[in-house]
């Protein structure tokens, strides 16, 4: 979340930067509030310091004016509170400012491709798509899936489920060996305060799956990515600078409503409510946001690299990035089926944006206390992954071919056929 001194100190560039992201907020309206929340701050302690002289002074005939004093104080706080929760809730939802290298832009059109790699297969045949393939090799079931429990889930079976389980060991095992990340195991809920930490709440609260508790004033919800319950491991922390960064990974369910996909992908295993992914979240000093940025980038890309999939690199614009972003890199891997690139992975800096919301600080060599950074990205989407592995490497026969970095994952099978 912003905070209010850094948009009364530059009033002119923070209106700037929300234009960039092509959003209409009335900071005019932020300042007033800031003003009056600030005047009855003025008020009540003007109040009390007299109360605490007409303590001070134990004198009787004073009482009845301390008894007024102490209901205009009653009444001052409420008209603050109320003032101060209408600020707070502009500010909660502004997204991230945008970082000065990031292309402005309105949608995706204006995003940046920064790089392609590996070769886009050439096919004899034409290619079918993922959940034809699935579907041919008995080994996904979409019809049961909605039979069971709703559209936008499905069952994986057989060497599919064992080829996706064998992605997760592997990105895994890549990020902890060759990346130095450290694994985490979390827990897969989140409490509301958790979930605006990281961004997620109050703007996205309609895309989320709320638990039903007995206790209807906890809020609970399934964890939407591995990111929030990750980040929120330093919430209200003071770090020392000698333990960062913080480098963590973890391999979960994730919980999305697609509140805002109804009709887009409907098909196949794009756009799930239930899907896995394998996380990487760093915590770092502010200053070093950028440089882990391409870091994390790098660590995403080389998955794909050992996987033998052709992707690019694209950066986003500003109208086009998360609300918690500063600076986002999308890996698009290419499917054959659609003939274009997919998103398979986005990696963001945000800045000291979610560490604000978190009160998530460290301290530095000067021993000044600042917010940290934090940054997160997918490394990989298993369920995508999965879905380029189907469509990059099938036969002509509808048969699949293992990609040679997964085969001692998967008992050293070489090809994935229909029995």
């Amino acid at each position: 979340m912003h905070n209010i001194k850094d948009i009364r100190k530059d009033t002119k560039n923070f209106k700037l930067s929300l234009k960039k992201r092509f959003l209409e907020i009335d900071v005019d309206r932020i300042l007033k509030l800031d003003e009056e929340n600030r005047k009855y701050i003025q008020k009540k302690e003007t109040f009390e310091r007299e109360k605490k002289d007409i303590s001070k002074s134990k004198d009787k005939t004073l009482f009845s004016k301390s008894k007024k004093i102490t209901d205009e104080i009653e009444k001052i706080n409420k008209l603050q509170t109320n003032i101060k929760n209408e600020l707070n809730e502009i500010l909660s939802l502004i997204p991230n400012i945008p970082h000065d290298d990031v292309p402005v832009g309105k949608d995706e059109k204006s995003n940046i491709e920064v790089l392609k790699s590996g070769k886009i297969p050439n096919f004899s045949f034409t290619p079918k798509s993922h959940y034809e393939l699935g579907e041919d090799l008995n080994m996904l079931d979409f019809d049961l899936a909605t039979k069971t429990t709703g559209s936008r889930f499905v069952f994986v079976k057989d060497k599919l489920a064992l080829l996706e389980r064998a992605l997760s060991n592997f990105m895994l095992d890549t990020h902890i060996n060759q990346n130095a990340y450290k694994e985490i195991s979390p827990p897969l809920i989140a409490t509301a305060n958790s979930m605006f930490g990281t961004g997620q709440l109050p703007k996205f609260d309609n895309d989320q799956f709320e638990l039903k508790l007995d206790d209807s004033a906890d809020r609970k919800f399934l964890i939407p990515t591995a990111e929030v319950i990750l980040t929120n491991m330093v919430k209200e922390k003071i770090i020392d600078k000698k333990n960062l960064p913080i480098r963590i990974v973890a391999s979960t369910p994730c919980f999305r409503k697609e509140a805002g996909s109804y009709g887009k992908d409907t098909k196949g295993m794009i756009r799930q409510h239930q899907f896995y992914k394998v996380e990487m979240v760093s915590i770092v000093e502010i200053e070093e946001c950028m440089s882990e940025l391409e870091r994390m980038t790098n660590c995403a890309t080389k998955i794909l690299d050992l996987l033998e999939l052709p992707y690019r690199k694209i950066i986003l614009c500003t109208g086009d990035m998360g609300f918690s972003a500063e600076k986002t890199y999308d890996i698009e891997v290419w499917l054959p089926s659609e003939k274009k690139y997919r998103e398979i992975s986005s990696c963001s800096s945000c800045s000291s944006f979610q560490s604000r919301r978190m009160k998530a600080r460290y301290k530095n060599e000067n021993n000044e206390i600042l917010f940290a950074g934090t940054l997160n990205g997918s490394g990989l989407a298993i369920g995508r992954t999965l879905i380029a592995i189907l469509e990059n490497y099938q036969q002509n026969d509808g048969s699949i071919l293992v990609p040679k970095i997964l085969r001692p994952y998967m008992n050293n099978i070489e090809k994935i056929n229909k029995f």
